[in-house]
C-alpha cells in the first residue's frame, strides 16, 4: 500500500489522501482549505494523473472533506464516488451553497479563480455518486483482483463514515472525523473492530484534553443554565453554529430544555444554510431513520427567520435566542452581524458551542475576552466588550483519550496521523509511540508518498 497526503499545508484543511492498493487507485476525501482562497485552497491534485482514479470516497459533507469534489470528479469522470446514503442528498446542497459563497467572494475580493466549479459540474457529480449502506461491504474489481469497501457510522455529523478497505486480508481503516458520544440528533460512532492492519486516524483535539469532570451531558446542562442567565437579565443570547449538524443539535437542545421546563420561554430566531438543511435532516429521518430530527419542533417552538435590518452597536429590539451561522462567526455571516449589534450591551451574551479557529473572528473574540474592545474589520466597527462571552464543549470530534484508546485497541501495525494541527499530532505521536512501541506511527509530510 502507498499513501500520499494531498493537503498541501498539512494540518486541518483540504483533506485528501491518495492511496494505491494493488492495482487500485483510490482517493479518500477531497476538501477545500478554509483559510486559503482560489486554487490554493485545493488539494495538490497535480500529483495525480488524469482519469486514472478507480474510486473516490467521501467520508462526510463538511467542506474541508467535500469542497473540491466537482473539481476532481471532472478530471476522473469514470470513477464512482462512494459515500453514505445521507450524503447523496447533502453533498450537492453543500456544494451549491459553496458556489454562492465563492461568487460573493469573487465580487468582494476580486478572486478571479472563483467559483472553482459551476452548477453543471455538480450535476455531473450527481451521476457519479454511489450510495452505500453502513456496515454493508461492496466489492470492486480490477485486473483480476478485488477490494472491498465498507462504511461504518462515525458519529460527527449525519452521513459521516469511517472507511474500511479490505484487500487480500489486509484491513485499512480511515477514521474520518469521529464522535463516540451520542448527540441528541445522532448516535455515536461504531468503528471497525480489531485487528486492523493500518489505521489513518484523525487528531483534531490532540492538543488539549477535555476538562476533568466534564462530559457532553454536563456541558449541555451548563449551556442551558447560561441561556437562562442571559434571558433573566433581559438580554439576547447569540449562538453561532455550523450549518451542518450543530444548528440542528442546538435546536434540539433548546426544544428539549423548554419541553422539560428547564429553559425560559422566549422568541427563537434562526438563520443561515442550517435552516434549509433542517428540511434535509427531516427527509433523511423519514427515509432512513439515521438521524433523530423532526422538523416539526421548529413550529412547536415558533422559530422565526432573522430580519436583516441590523446595525453595528444598535441592540436588538426583540430579545430572545438567536441560533445562526456561522459557527466561527466568519465575516459577513449572520452571527458576525448579530455580534456587532449585541456585543456592546452588557445584558446580552454570546455562546460558542464548539471549536473556533483562533484566526477566525469567533476565535479572536474568545481570545480577547479580557480586553476592552473588539474590532469588526468587515464593518469597520469597534465595539466595547460588554456582553458575556462563553464557550461550551459540544464539539463534533472525539476527545484525544478516546481516539488514542481506539488506536491502541485496534492493534494496528501502522497508524497514520491525520486531520490535526502540529501540536495535536505531536501529542498523539508521543503517546502512541510510548503505548505501542512495536507500531509504526507516521505523521505524513504533505506530497510525499509513503510505502506501508
Amino acid at each position: 500500500m502507498k499513501i500520499t497526503d494531498l493537503n498541501a499545508s498539512g494540518g486541518i484543511g483540504a483533506n485528501s489522501h491518495f492511496v494505491k492498493i494493488g492495482p487500485f487507485n483510490i482517493l479518500v476525501d477531497c476538501g477545500l482549505h478554509p483559510k486559503m482562497i482560489g486554487k490554493q485552497a485545493l488539494p495538490n491534485y497535480n500529483l495525480l494523473g488524469v482519469d486514472n482514479l478507480d474510486l473516490i470516497i467521501v467520508t462526510h459533507c463538511h467542506l474541508d472533506h467535500l469542497g473540491s469534489l466537482p473539481v476532481i470528479a471532472a478530471l476522473h469522470p469514470h470513477a464512482p464516488i462512494i459515500t453514505s446514503i445521507p450524503n447523496v442528498s447533502l453533498a450537492p446542497r453543500m456544494l451549491r451553497n459553496s458556489i454562492n459563497v465563492m461568487k460573493r467572494q469573487r465580487e468582494e475580493h476580486g478572486i478571479v479563480d472563483y467559483p472553482l466549479f459551476l452548477h453543471r459540474d455538480i450535476s455531473h457529480v450527481n451521476k457519479q455518486l454511489v450510495a452505500q449502506r453502513y456496515s454493508s461491504g461492496e466489492i470492486y474489481y480490477k485486473n483480476g483482483e478485488n477490494i472491498e469497501v465498507i462504511l461504518h457510522p462515525a458519529g460527527h455529523v449525519v452521513g459521516a463514515a469511517a472507511v474500511e478497505l479490505v484487500y487480500k486480508h489486509r484491513r485499512i481503516v480511515f477514521s474520518g472525523d469521529i464522535l463516540f458520544d451520542n448527540q441528541l440528533t445522532l448516535a455515536g460512532a461504531k468503528l471497525p473492530k480489531p485487528p486492523i492492519d493500518t489505521l489513518i486516524l484523525e487528531t483534531t483535539r490532540g492538543a488539549h484534553s477535555r476538562a476533568e469532570g466534564t462530559s457532553r451531558s454536563t456541558e449541555v446542562d451548563r449551556f442551558v443554565l447560561k441561556m437562562n442567565e442571559i434571558l433573566a437579565r433581559g438580554g439576547s443570547c447569540l449562538i453561532p453554529v455550523f450549518a451542518l449538524g450543530r444548528m440542528q443539535e442546538v435546536l434540539k437542545i433548546v426544544y428539549n430544555a423548554r419541553s422539560a421546563g428547564k429553559l425560559a420561554r422566549c422568541p427563537i430566531v434562526a438563520a443561515g444554510l442550517g435552516m434549509d438543511l433542517c428540511n434535509y435532516f427531516d427527509k433523511i429521518r423519514k427515509k432512513s431513520n439515521l438521524i433523530d430530527f423532526d422538523i416539526r419542533i421548529l413550529d412547536h417552538m415558533g422559530v422565526k427567520n432573522l430580519e436583516f435590518n441590523l446595525r453595528p452597536g444598535r441592540d436588538l429590539s426583540n430579545k430572545g435566542i438567536y441560533i445562526v451561522s456561522s459557527g466561527m462567526m466568519v465575516q459577513h455571516t449572520p452571527s458576525y452581524k448579530l455580534a456587532a449589534a449585541m456585543l456592546a450591551h452588557k445584558h446580552n451574551g454570546v455562546c460558542f458551542v464548539g471549536y473556533c479557529d483562533p484566526d477566525t473572528p469567533g476565535g479572536e473574540l474568545l481570545g480577547t475576552k479580557n480586553m476592552d474592545y473588539f474590532y469588526f474589520h468587515a464593518l469597520d466597527y469597534r465595539a466595547k466588550i460588554q456582553a458575556s462571552v462563553d464557550q461550551f464543549d459540544l464539539s463534533g470530534h472525539a476527545d484525544r483519550d478516546e481516539l488514542a484508546n481506539y488506536a491502541i485497541k485496534s492493534s494496528a501495525r501502522v497508524i497514520v496521523l491525520n486531520h490535526g494541527e502540529e501540536l495535536a499530532r505531536q501529542w498523539f505521536q508521543e503517546y502512541l509511540e510510548q503505548e505501542l512501541p512495536k507500531a509504526n506511527i507516521l505523521n505524513l509530510v504533505p506530497g510525499k508518498e509513503y510505502n506501508i
